[in-house]
């Protein structure tokens, strides 16, 4: 992780440790997600493509043309006679047809299928997992992804989480808001109705309890 995202991160644990000292309760995160600027309902939610992800590019009858590729960090790919052609934050359909466009100067009415591996997303709609999680670690966003699968996938949470002092940090209306996420009432006690949906981009905050 650099610098910049560690000081950010930081920055966003003092901010929510002030409001707590402060005595402003902060509201228990949404069962239901609102809808964000950057992302479709998580009902109708597409993927797109991110820098990392592996791409299988078929050119139907072209067999010459077709490959496989890894998204630059730069968000652009290279394949035979298509250069340096920007990828990310476009669905597979998208950029299929972002292909057959430059193709079409070198081949005749060209038929191509994207299909994405090793899904990563673009780097604004992974989900953050910071603190006492067993397994801290960033995962890409799937449809209708909960809490709880979230906390499967990171191993739980550690001996010394206070995991009802969580805060899950979401940009809503072009604002950062902050929700508190009842993990311990979750995980521990199994209360599904502790679960809630997640959207691209949440950052969860899991804090030390203090003994």
């Amino acid at each position: 992780m650099s610098s910049r995202k560690t000081r950010f991160l930081i920055w966003g644990i003092l901010v929510l440790g002030g409001l707590t000292a402060c005595g402003t309760r902060l509201p228990d995160l949404p069962t239901s997600a609102p809808k964000q600027p950057y992302t479709s309902d998580p009902s109708q939610y597409e993927y797109l493509i991110g820098p990392g992800d592996s791409l299988n590019i078929f050119v139907w009858r072209n067999p010459e043309v077709s490959s496989s590729v890894s998204v630059r960090p730069d968000g652009k790919i290279t394949t035979p006679l298509v250069e340096d052609l920007p990828a990310i934050n476009k669905t597979p359909t998208q950029l299929a047809r972002d292909i057959e466009s430059v193709l079409s100067e070198y081949i005749k009415n060209p038929v191509v299928t994207v299909t994405v591996g090793n899904y990563v997303g673009p780097f604004n709609e992974q989900i953050r997992i910071v603190g006492q999680a067993a397994n801290p670690r960033t995962i890409a966003y799937r449809q209708n992804i909960t809490l709880l699968d979230v906390m499967i996938e990171v191993g739980g949470l550690t001996d010394y989480a206070d995991g009802n002092g969580a805060r899950v940090l979401r940009v809503v209306d072009g604002k950062q808001m902050a929700y508190r996420a009842r993990l311990d009432d979750l995980v521990k006690d199994g209360e599904v109705g502790a679960n809630a949906e997640l959207l691209p981009g949440d950052i969860i905050i899991i804090p030390e309890a203090k003994f």
